[in-house]
C-alpha cells in the first residue's frame, strides 16, 4: 500500500506538473487514480531531472539506481520512489515497462536524434508508450489487442507533444523532427536549431506529425472499450484533451515555433463531457474491427512484456535488456571522459 503522505505528495506533484493529467485522473476510479498518480510523479520526476538538469547522463544513471532499489525492495528515502516501489509490488508491474522508459532518457541526455518517423515511433514508445502499458498493468488490463492499443494512443500523445513543441525544443537545443523530413526539404538541423522559423517546409513538417497522431488517435479509441467501465472516461478524457493540443496547432497555421498551443479550463470540461458519452456509448457498441490490428512494430516489445495472451511473450527479455545495458554503458563511458576533462582542464 501507499502511504497516505507519498500519495498526497505526487498529488501536488501532479497538480502543479501535468494538468492534462491532473485533469484526466479525477475522473478514474480510486482503485486505478491513486496508483497512477504515484506512477506519473515517478516518471515526471525522472523527465525532469533528464530534461532540466545540468549533468543529463548522471541524471540518468542514478535513475537506474533508483529503479534498481525500487525492484530490489529497499527504494530510496523519497516520496516519489517508496510509492513507485509499493505500485510495481501491488501490480507486479513487469520492470521492461520503467526501464524503456529509462532508455528513452538516456537517448534524451545523449541527445539522440531520429532519422525517420519511424524512429520517432521507436522514441515516443519509450517515453510515452511504456507510461501507457503500464497504465494498463494497473487496470489489470493484460490483453495484447487492448495494450497495442494503449500504445498508439501513447505514440500520438507524445507526437502531438513534438509537434506543439517544436520552437521550444529547437531554442534548447533539441530536434525530435526526423531527420530525413529536413533534408528532403534541404534544410540543416544545425541551422535550424539556431534559428528556428516558421516556414512553409517546417509547418508541413508539423502538420505531417499531426495527421500520424490523428491515426493513431482513432486506432486507440477502439481499446478504451476493453478497458473497466468505470477508468473509460477517464482515458477518452486524456485522448480528447491531448489531440485537442494538435487541434490548436492546427488552428495556429501549424505554427509551433511562434505560438505554443494550450486548451482552456473551459476547453477540457467540454472535452470530459464528450468522454463520458463515448464511454457510456462503448458499453453498447460492437466492437470494431480496428482492435485486433497488429501492434506497431516499434511498441510490440512492450505488449510482448506485459501481454498474458501474446504469442511472443516468453521470447521477450534478454534482447531489450541488452539494448538497454548498452545504452547505459555509452553513457557512463562519455561521463568518465568528461569528469577525466574536467579534471586536465583544472590541473
Amino acid at each position: 500500500m501507499i502511504r497516505p503522505d507519498d500519495l498526497e505528495h505526487c498529488r501536488e506533484v501532479i497538480r502543479t506538473g501535468s494538468l492534462s493529467f491532473h485533469a484526466a485522473s479525477k475522473l478514474l476510479p480510486n482503485s486505478v487514480r491513486d496508483p497512477a498518480l504515484a506512477l506519473y510523479a515517478f516518471c515526471r520526476l525522472a523527465d525532469d531531472e533528464v530534461d532540466e538538469g545540468s549533468n543529463k547522463g548522471a541524471a540518468v544513471l542514478d535513475l537506474q539506481e533508483r529503479l534498481d532499489l525500487v525492484y530490489s525492495g529497499t527504494p530510496r528515502n523519497a516520496p516519489e520512489d517508496r510509492a513507485f516501489a509499493a505500485v510495481c509490488e501491488e501490480f507486479d508491474m513487469p520492470r521492461a515497462l520503467p526501464e524503456a522508459l529509462l532508455e528513452g532518457l538516456a537517448w534524451d541526455a545523449m541527445e539522440q536524434r531520429y532519422h525517420s518517423l519511424s524512429d520517432v515511433r521507436r522514441y515516443s514508445a519509450r517515453v510515452a508508450s511504456a507510461v501507457g502499458a503500464m497504465m494498463c498493468v494497473l487496470m489489470r488490463v493484460r490483453d495484447a489487442d487492448a495494450l497495442a492499443r494503449a500504445c498508439d494512443l501513447g505514440v500520438a500523445m507524445q507526437l502531438t507533444n513534438i509537434a506543439r513543441d517544436v520552437g521550444e525544443d529547437a531554442r534548447a537545443g533539441r530536434i525530435y523532427l526526423p531527420l530525413d523530413w529536413l533534408a528532403d526539404a534541404g534544410m540543416d538541423p544545425s541551422e535550424f536549431m539556431a534559428d528556428p522559423k516558421a516556414s512553409v517546409e517546417v509547418r508541413r513538417m508539423v502538420k505531417r506529425l499531426l495527421a500520424e497522431a490523428r491515426r493513431l488517435y482513432i486506432r486507440s479509441e477502439t481499446g478504451i472499450g476493453s478497458l473497466p467501465l468505470n477508468a473509460r472516461t477517464g482515458i477518452f478524457a486524456a485522448r480528447f484533451i491531448y489531440s485537442a493540443i494538435g487541434t490548436q496547432v492546427t488552428r495556429k497555421g501549424h505554427d509551433s515555433i511562434n505560438h505554443r498551443a494550450r486548451t482552456t479550463a473551459a476547453h477540457k470540461l467540454g472535452l470530459i463531457s464528450v468522454s463520458a458519452v463515448r464511454s457510456a456509448a462503448s458499453v453498447v457498441l460492437p466492437k470494431s474491427p480496428v482492435l485486433f490490428a497488429s501492434p506497431l512494430d516499434e511498441v510490440r516489445f512492450l505488449v510482448d512484456a506485459v501481454a498474458t495472451n501474446s504469442p511472443h511473450a516468453d521470447a521477450w527479455g534478454t534482447g531489450r535488456t541488452g539494448a538497454l545495458l548498452s545504452v547505459l554503458s555509452e553513457l557512463k563511458a562519455r561521463e568518465v571522459n568528461a569528469n577525466a576533462t574536467i579534471g586536465v582542464a583544472a590541473e
